[in-house]
């Protein structure tokens, strides 16, 4: 979205958002995505300013992170079940240049397609060793890795026999709460694209294909891990497409 002003009823210039215009971020009204009639707005988005709250609260640097909240097959007295995968890639700008210090964060089901969450009692297993939730910094070139596992497809119920792709949720923030950016990640050659209305509201095809990571042999580790890259752009021609809203189960 990009900042402009709008003269207000008072004749005062007021801050707004504009869609920045092109084909790759999905609307926030996509009816095939049923949960998206009942929450997207009404009325046009207003630009909130920040206040002092934002300013003056939570810091996201590097002393709130845990030395195993990168590598979620560690985080439980053992391994969990699944396929061990690593994910990796980097942030940049609009012109190309490394994002450092951006805090990343991912959350998924487990190889079954089980989330760890209250709501979620579609019949697969829990895994006891398996929370799904990690976070990271990028380095000084903008670069993060996880560790983690395949995870598994499940259903969703948002339209007959509706099965969501194997996929992990992604979460950059800037400075502040304020500043966040939410997307997911898919993987090459998942046969349940053709049925996603999530991964299908994006309306250019070609946007589609760049929340498909790409499997990186070069990352892959020896009788150990399989490896995956998958770059998130901020803005501009080649952007990774980001959600207007964030929903933590689909």
């Amino acid at each position: 979205m990009t900042n402009f002003t709008e003269r207000g009823p008072t004749g005062l210039l007021l801050p707004r958002y504009r869609p920045d215009g092109d084909r790759t971020h999905p609307p926030l009204l996509s009816p095939e995505y049923g949960s998206t009639v009942l929450r997207a707005p009404s009325r046009p988005l207003a630009l909130l300013p920040q206040r002092l709250t934002e300013i003056t609260g939570p810091l996201l640097g590097a002393d709130r992170l845990g030395p195993l909240d990168h590598d979620l097959t560690r985080q439980h007295e053992d391994e969990p079940l699944g396929q061990r995968i690593i994910v990796h890639g980097q942030v940049r700008d609009g012109d190309g240049r490394p994002v450092p210090g951006t805090l990343v964060e991912v959350w998924q089901p487990n190889a079954a397609g089980r989330y760890r969450h209250a709501v979620d009692n579609w019949p697969a297993p829990l895994d006891p060793n398996f929370t799904g939730v990690g976070r990271t910094l990028t380095d000084a070139d903008g670069r993060y890795r996880f560790v983690t596992v395949q995870p598994g497809a499940y259903p969703w119920r948002n339209h007959l026999n509706a099965w969501r792709p194997a996929h992990i949720h992604f979460s950059l923030f800037g400075r502040a709460f304020t500043q966040r950016l939410v997307t997911q990640m898919y993987f090459p050659g998942d046969p349940l694209f053709f049925q996603d209305p999530i991964f299908n509201s994006i309306p250019d095809p070609a946007a589609r294909q760049r929340l498909v990571s790409r499997y990186d042999h070069s990352v892959s580790e020896p009788e150990w891990a399989l490896g995956y890259e998958f770059d998130l752009v901020l803005r501009g021609r080649e952007s990774t497409p980001f959600e207007d809203g964030d929903d933590d189960d689909d």
